[in-house]
């Protein structure tokens, strides 16, 4: 067997989803053996596959193209897999898939501590048990300490080097042990790492065979990593021998293999939902914006006559289009525009909440199918739900369009940080993941949020919220932004913060009341802008193998099982287990945190449930727990 027939073996697997959060491009993922690090788009091959067929969703396509550097994106592909595996381990399915390399390429053998790169030859590879991918592993050939002529394990040495611009390098460990310098007696030295282990913080000590020379890698820990290690080299491992154009003036830190912020996805997702009426007017007066624009609304019946244009709008009256004229006028006074590339994240969330307020649901696909009860809103929540709307099918589409390390994403500004590529060049196609679920759509009377966010508006426990919301900027971004700095950009509004507990209580509810795992659960907050107000929430399945995608949620939503269910969410937000500390939360300053009245026990949820990483919650501003005056219900139903 050569030494290409045995790397290009399995070892290991993960699941689609875990491509677009945990292990994608660029990410490190930690074997039983060793780790490896997910190649670039570039080496990605799906000529072997005998269907490799694309992810049709238009909606996500045009914005991830409105994205920097994505605007030759053409595809939304899923990862490459050939059904075999199972019955023929040793077949060509077992030959495709995700690329990875083994990184850091330098190991340590378990044995005798022996540390030198893969390429030194002092370390050999063995992966010939094909239905035992998981067994592959590197081993010290020639360990002077092997036992029953089993040759030891040679596992990765655990430190890395990142920086801020994303990218990744290998710990330079003969630099680091001779101070910067090389070692006085020989070219290549012998290098050792000992693991002495402790329990304040890192204690492994490098040390040089050749001339003793020996460091403890807390030295290139915290501050003292500035003054120990190198300047960044720029370099981007995923990419092969690819090193950034010009250098980087980041100073890299040091980090070990299994930290959490290696490595943070990018990504965004859209439903399938298809076009209302009203957005499919807004396209047409969009593609016809010259001709539409410049009549007043009291030459439509001219215009209907005599220009081409109208001849498309005929199935709206002249209200109907002289509101959405307005409409698109006003987004452009405001710094908006439909015709070019937004400032930010693109608007994915508009047509979908169409889609759901809407009078009249589309036809029903094997994508997308809503229902609504006939009787409406229950008596008993008349004053908690403008309407609830019951999704039998729904079709998520996810997209990676980059990551970053050190620092995650910001949701609403993809400028904050600095991504890295996914290509060495511009990419064609990004990878995406579809997954189909249900869901329950709920919406909150617009009155009655309208009045809460007049009561709140100027209230001491709010401002605490948006004094906290500038200060996590300026903590954040202040010394990254050119020009002037606004600590309020992108803040969510009042209404969000309600929006997005009541959402977190009812998730809570019925993962404790119905069985549903809430980490199988997902949210989408509908809340709009100060412009165009929204009042929506949508708690739907999100994962391939959620319980519940047979209609178990959806049935929540029938009128008795959601009055029983809407009052034990708003009754146990009452009380948490850990007040008082807790309904007396609030943001204050030189703390870092953005939510009130919260905590694990009453309103967090996992990570790949909440869509703001548990941020923006406070119980306090929808029912009644210290000043009544401040709660969205004021009096439960």
């Amino acid at each position: 067997m050569t030494d290409r027939e045995r790397y290009r073996r399995r070892v290991g697997s993960v699941r689609p989803s875990h491509l677009m959060f945990t292990s994608g491009v660029g990410s490190l993922v930690d074997l039983p053996n060793f780790s490896v690090l997910v190649r670039g788009l570039d080496d990605w091959r799906y000529d072997a596959v005998p269907e490799s067929e694309e992810i049709a969703e238009p909606r996500l396509l045009a914005g991830v193209r409105a994205l920097p550097g994505k605007r030759w994106v053409t595809q939304l592909r899923p990862a490459p897999w050939m059904d075999g595996v199972d019955t023929d381990p040793s077949g060509p399915a077992a030959r495709v898939g995700v690329p990875v390399t083994p990184f850091p390429a330098w190991l340590r053998c378990s044995a005798c501590n022996e540390l030198a790169p893969i390429d030194s030859q002092v370390f050999g590879f063995e992966n010939d048990k094909p239905r035992r991918p998981h067994d592959a592993r590197f081993f010290h050939t020639n360990c002077p300490r092997k036992r029953s002529g089993k040759r030891p394990l040679a596992v990765a040495a655990r430190f890395v080097l990142a920086c801020t611009a994303g990218h990744l390098d290998e710990f330079p460990y003969t630099h680091f042990v001779h101070q910067g310098g090389g070692c006085p007696d020989v070219s290549h030295p012998r290098l050792q790492m000992d693991d002495r282990g402790g329990n304040i913080g890192a204690n492994v000590e490098i040390r040089c065979v050749n001339c003793s020379a020996h460091r403890n890698i807390r030295q290139a820990m915290g501050a003292r990593g500035a003054e120990n290690l190198p300047r960044c080299r720029g370099r981007h491992p995923h990419l092969g021998n690819h090193f950034q154009a010009g250098g980087c003036t980041e100073q890299p830190k040091m980090l070990v293999i299994g930290a959490s912020n290696q490595w943070f996805a990018q990504t965004l997702s859209a439903l399938a939902v298809p076009r209302t009426a009203a957005g499919e007017l807004g396209t047409l007066v969009e593609k016809y914006w010259d001709q539409v624009s410049q009549l007043p609304k009291s030459m439509y019946e001219y215009g209907r006559a005599n220009v081409v244009a109208f001849r498309e709008l005929d199935r709206w009256t002249d209200d109907q289009i002289w509101d959405t004229v307005e409409r698109l006028l006003a987004q452009r006074a405001s710094g908006g525009t439909s015709t070019e590339e937004p400032a930010g994240y693109p608007d994915l969330r508009t047509p979908e909440w169409d889609v759901f307020s809407a009078d009249q649901f589309p036809e029903p696909t094997d994508d997308f199918t809503l229902r609504r009860d006939p009787d409406g809103v229950p008596a008993e929540l008349k004053t908690v739900f403008a309407d609830v709307v019951q999704a039998e099918r729904l079709r998520e589409v996810r997209a990676l369009v980059g990551f970053t390390r050190l620092d995650s994403p910001d949701p609403d500004d993809p400028e904050l940080v600095t991504p890295a590529p996914l290509s060495r060049d511009d990419p064609t196609w990004v990878p995406a993941s579809e997954v189909r679920g249900e869901g329950i759509f709920l919406r909150v009377p617009e009155e009655l949020l309208h009045d809460w966010e007049n009561r709140v508006e100027d209230s001491a426990a709010m401002n605490r919220h948006r004094a906290a919301y500038a200060r996590f900027r300026e903590n954040r971004y202040s010394d990254r932004i050119r020009g002037p700095f606004d600590p309020m950009k992108n803040w969510p509004g009042a209404r969000y913060i309600a929006l997005h507990s009541l959402s977190h209580l009812l998730i809570r509810a019925i993962a404790l009341d119905c069985g549903y795992n809430s980490a199988s659960l997902s949210e989408r907050i509908y809340a709009g802008t100060d412009d165009d107000p929204r009042t929506g929430i949508l708690i739907y399945t999100a994962v391939p193998d959620a319980e519940g995608t047979l209609g178990g949620l959806v049935s929540q939503a029938e009128p008795e099982r959601l009055v029983r269910l809407t009052r034990k969410a708003l009754s146990d937000a009452c009380r948490c287990s850990s007040d008082p500390l807790c309904s007396e939360r609030l943001p204050q300053p030189h703390a870092d945190f953005l939510h009130g009245a919260a905590c694990h026990v009453c309103l967090f949820l996992s990570e790949t449930t909440c869509e703001r990483g548990n941020r923006f919650l406070d119980r306090r501003f929808v029912v009644p727990i210290d000043k009544p005056e401040l709660a969205l219900y004021r009096d439960l139903p």
